[in-house]
């Protein structure tokens, strides 16, 4: 009997203890926000040097919640007053959850993602509010697309890193920590193109609000930045990213060949 009771004393403890977050981080190159090698950012100066340059993503579960922390390598500044703590920056985090999934990128990245990488949800850090973010996911991708992507409640920014949590059941089944991620960096654009999901474009030249060294049409691909090879930030992953947002242009600015992505891995 004495046993029995510090068996079930013991299964008590552990089921008391609190709940061990699972979390999987990825890190990336300093000083590769430049697309695919050529791109500036623009000249006005609240766009400091630094604000699109991924560092790290961490993604955590803990019980029903998934929260994904991503870092730049500048402080973070509300110059335009969002009220979030940030307003440049504008992220989408993909995920690969399972077999099939999405091989075109969301409205205004100009990207598409290799088909044993495609994408099953993709999760939006912006410091535009939910709403104007769904909103704008409805008026501009295919039903399909904005049923799979994830607008957070609350996406807020501090010091260098923009933190958002969601539920697990928006996501999917499975391990967070055996899933495949790809995240790009983007800007926040109140003011898209009709057809863009709250992004800021490349130019040929960069300009006040507009990226350069791309090109005028929409066969660039519209990322700063993102996660290349095993996300391990190794300096060899700057030249995956450029491999991967190659691209090459029909004489009047449609695609030839689109940037195709990959997904990272632990």
């Amino acid at each position: 009997m004495a046993g029995t009771r510090i068996a079930l004393a013991a299964l008590l403890a552990v089921a008391t203890l609190p709940a061990r977050a699972q979390e999987v981080t990825f890190n990336d190159p300093v000083g590769d926000d430049s697309g695919p090698g050529t791109y500036k950012y623009p000249t006005d100066r609240v766009y400091k040097p630094g604000s699109f340059d991924l560092t790290r993503l961490k993604i955590s579960q803990k019980g029903d919640k998934v929260t994904f922390e991503a870092s730049v390598n500048a402080d973070l500044e509300d110059p335009w007053g969002m009220g979030s703590g940030f307003a440049l920056q504008m992220l989408f985090v993909h995920v690969k959850t399972g077999p099939g999934g999405f091989t075109e990128g969301i409205p205004g990245t100009n990207v598409a993602f290799a088909p044993d990488d495609a994408w099953n949800k993709v999760v939006i850090l912006s410091p535009q509010k939910a709403f104007r973010v769904k909103q704008e996911l409805k008026q501009k991708c295919d039903p399909k697309v904005k049923d799979a992507a994830v607008a957070p409640d609350g996406t807020t920014g501090k010091g260098r890193t923009i933190t958002a949590t969601v539920n697990k059941k928006d996501l999917g089944d499975g391990d967070v920590t055996k899933w495949g991620y790809q995240v790009l960096v983007q800007s926040n654009e109140g003011f898209p193109d009709k057809s863009d999901v709250l992004t800021r474009k490349v130019n040929e030249f960069e300009g006040q609000h507009r990226f350069g060294g791309g090109n005028d049409g929409e066969c660039d691909p519209h990322v700063i930045d993102l996660l290349a090879g095993k996300g391990a930030g190794d300096k060899g992953e700057v030249d995956e990213q450029h491999r991967m947002l190659a691209y090459e242009c029909n004489p009047d600015g449609t695609p030839k060949k689109k940037a195709t992505l990959k997904m990272v891995h632990k």
